[in-house]
C-alpha cells in the first residue's frame, strides 16, 4: 500500500510527500497583487508535497472576486516573485492555478472590464462587490474570432508564472468557471465549434491546456476538472453527455504528458477511475468540496488505490504544517470559517505550527 508520506514524482517536480494544498480563494491580495501577507502564507505551507496557488486571473478581464492576485501585470509578477522565492528556501513547490472567471464576475470588480462567457446567459445568485452583493450581469458572448484571444491569455499568464519563479501552472477548468463554463450545457448553448456536441464543448479547455504545455513544458502543467460538479449555474445533469464530454476532454490532453490531472469529484466513481485510466498519468483526487478531508480518508483514497496523491484544503488553511502534524499524530488546529475570505493576518497567517 502507498503512503501519504512517500515521495512522488508529479511531472518535473519531486513531490516529498503525497498531501497537495488545494487552491483556496483567500481575497488577500492587494488590489491583485500579493503582498506581504501572501509571502508569509505560502511559506508557512511549503511543506506540502505540491502547493496550489489561489485561483488567479489571466487577464484584467479574467478576474471574478475582489482582490484575487493576477499574472499579468509587472506589478503581480514581483509579488509573485516574492511567494516563490520564500517558498523555495523553504524547500517547497509551488504552482499557479490560472483561473478565468467568466461570468462569474462584476464590472465592478474588475475596473470595467466587460463580462464575457461561452454564450449570454447570467449566472444566477449574486457577486460580491465593494458595494454588497450585486445581481451577476448578463455576459457578452464571445465571438469564434476571439476564442484564440483567451487562448492567448493563459499561455501569456503561463509563462509570466514561469518567468517569476513558479515551478508551474494549474489550467483551472472546473467550480463554474469559463473553461467549465465551455464544457456544460448549462451554460453553454452555442452553435459553432465550441459548442453543441460534447467534443465541441471540450475543444477551447483543450486548446488551452495544448498551448499551455507547449509553451512552459506539459511536465510543468497540470489542470482540475470537476465533472457534473453543477455549481454556479455550469449544469452537466446528463449522465451519458457527461461521460462523453470528458472522455472527449481527457482524451485530447492524454497523449501531452501533462505533470498531472486532478478531479474535484468522488474518487470512487466509475467515471472518475475511467478519466483516470484514460489519463494514464499523475492522478490527484478532491473529494473534500462537501467535507473535510482527514487524514484517515485520505489514506484510504491511496489504500484503495484511487488515486496518487490527494489535494487537501480546509486543514492546510488553519494547518500550515499538516504533513507534519498527520505523520506524528499532533492536534490540529480548527479552521475558522468566519475568517476564509477576506480581511488581514487573522485566519490568514496567524494558525500556528506545532513550534510555535
Amino acid at each position: 500500500m502507498t503512503d501519504l508520506f512517500e515521495p512522488l514524482t508529479i511531472g518535473a517536480w519531486q513531490a516529498p510527500n503525497r498531501l497537495v494544498m488545494a487552491p483556496l480563494t483567500r481575497n488577500r491580495a492587494e488590489g491583485t497583487v500579493p503582498g506581504d501577507l501572501a509571502v508569509e502564507y505560502y511559506a508557512q505551507r511549503a511543506s506540502a508535497g505540491l502547493v496550489i496557488t489561489e485561483g488567479s486571473q489571466p487577464s484584467a478581464r479574467g478576474q471574478g472576486y475582489l482582490n484575487t492576485p493576477g499574472f499579468h501585470s509587472p506589478e503581480q509578477l514581483a509579488g509573485w516573485r516574492r511567494v516563490a522565492d520564500a517558498v523555495h528556501a523553504a524547500d517547497g513547490r509551488i504552482v499557479a492555478q490560472l483561473m478565468h472567471a467568466g461570468r462569474i464576475s462584476h464590472p465592478d470588480n474588475t475596473g470595467g472590464q466587460e463580462i464575457v462567457a461561452p454564450s449570454p446567459l447570467a449566472a444566477p445568485d449574486e457577486m460580491f462587490t465593494a458595494a454588497g452583493p450585486k445581481p451577476y450581469p448578463v455576459p457578452r458572448e464571445l465571438t469564434t474570432d476571439e476564442i484564440p484571444d483567451v487562448v492567448e491569455e493563459f499561455v501569456t499568464a503561463a509563462r509570466n508564472a514561469v518567468e517569476a519563479g513558479l515551478d508551474g501552472v494549474e489550467v483551472h477548468s472546473a467550480n463554474g468557471y469559463l473553461l467549465h463554463q465551455f464544457l456544460a450545457p448549462g451554460s453553454n448553448e452555442r452553435t459553432d465549434q465550441y459548442g453543441g456536441s460534447p467534443e465541441n464543448r471540450a475543444r477551447l479547455t483543450i486548446e488551452v491546456t495544448k498551448a499551455v504545455a507547449e509553451a512552459i513544458g506539459a511536465d510543468r502543467v497540470g489542470i482540475r476538472i470537476s465533472p457534473a460538479h453543477n455549481i454556479q449555474g455550469a449544469t452537466e445533469t446528463d449522465e451519458a453527455d457527461t461521460d462523453a464530454t470528458y472522455e472527449a476532454l481527457v482524451a485530447g490532453i492524454a497523449p501531452l504528458g501533462l505533470a498531472y490531472l486532478s478531479v474535484l469529484a468522488d474518487p470512487s466513481l466509475d467515471r472518475t477511475q475511467r478519466l483516470r485510466k484514460e489519463f494514464g498519468g499523475v492522478f490527484i483526487a478532491n473529494d473534500g468540496f462537501g467535507q473535510v478531508t482527514t487524514k484517515e480518508s485520505a489514506q484510504a483514497i491511496l489504500d484503495d488505490d484511487l488515486a496518487d496523491a490527494v489535494a487537501v484544503g480546509r486543514l492546510f488553511l488553519a494547518n500550515p504544517d499538516l504533513p507534519r502534524r498527520w505523520q506524528t499524530g499532533a492536534e490540529l488546529n480548527e479552521p475558522n470559517p468566519d475568517t476564509f475570505y477576506g480581511g488581514g493576518a487573522e485566519g490568514y497567517t496567524d494558525y500556528p505550527a506545532l513550534d510555535a
